[in-house]
């Protein structure tokens, strides 16, 4: 099934109003998405407990309520829904904080509107998509069907683009990935300049696999990429 030929619904939630009205004419402009914009957190909330949207395009200097606050409220109540962030902060610490929190991808201002709407396709794209069956690695299993990820027996907790990183290079254990590859992967497209993004998600996921299953690594190979690897449980 094609992409534009689901209906889609939109939440752009955006303190000042003219790009708020950018975004959703952009969106609008677009085949199959309705858009519905809020201009403060407390709305934004209201809106998501109403409303089941297929993508959160989200500000994170809001009024009543943060974009951060916002953003863990949606995943305390389970909601799953990607979320893009618009932020004017780009330090790796910070974007780190946002995936905490469990944002999927992140934009900093000003930014191109295009991209916006080609990565918003992207993300929407990839939580529509519909997977059976299993992959393991290691002490790894990753559950495509419940989108879940298990070492030892115990849940490990991903953001979606994290999970969607790791199933990229289970499926191609020991190769080495690069960030190029990852970002087609991920957006469809290749942008260069994007790939602090790739860097925030990977040491995210680099801790999160590092605390539940101890010989399994996710190498970084010096202007190369990544590859997921067994560690020599003899040398540990």
């Amino acid at each position: 099934m094609q992409l534009e030929s689901l209906s889609m619904r939109v939440l752009v939630v955006e303190d000042e109003t003219r790009l708020a009205a950018n975004v959703a004419t952009a969106f609008r402009d677009g085949p199959g998405f309705a858009v519905d914009v809020s201009h403060d957190g407390e709305e934004a909330l209201l809106a998501c407990d109403a409303v089941e949207y297929d993508l959160i395009v989200l500000d994170l200097m809001l009024p009543k309520q943060s974009g951060s606050r916002v953003l863990k409220a949606l995943r305390a109540k389970g909601r799953q829904m990607p979320v893009l962030v618009l932020t004017a902060v780009s330090e790796v610490k910070s974007t780190i904080e946002l995936l905490n929190l469990g944002a999927d991808d992140y934009m900093t201002k000003p930014f191109d509107l295009g991209e916006l709407i080609a990565r918003a396709r992207a993300l929407i794209r990839r939580g529509k998509g519909v997977r059976q069956n299993s992959l393991t690695y290691g002490s790894l299993k990753l559950d495509f069907a419940a989108q879940t990820v298990e070492a030892h027996d115990q849940q490990i907790e991903l953001s979606p683009t994290e999970y969607r990183i790791l199933e990229y290079l289970m499926h191609h254990p020991r190769k080495i990935v690069s960030k190029r590859e990852l970002l087609e992967h991920l957006y469809d497209f290749t942008w260069e300049h994007h790939s602090n993004v790739i860097e925030a998600h990977v040491s995210n996921l680099r801790r999160k696999i590092r605390g539940a299953a101890q010989h399994t690594v996710i190498e970084n190979v010096r202007g190369r990429g990544y590859r997921l690897n067994q560690r020599d449980e003899s040398a540990a």
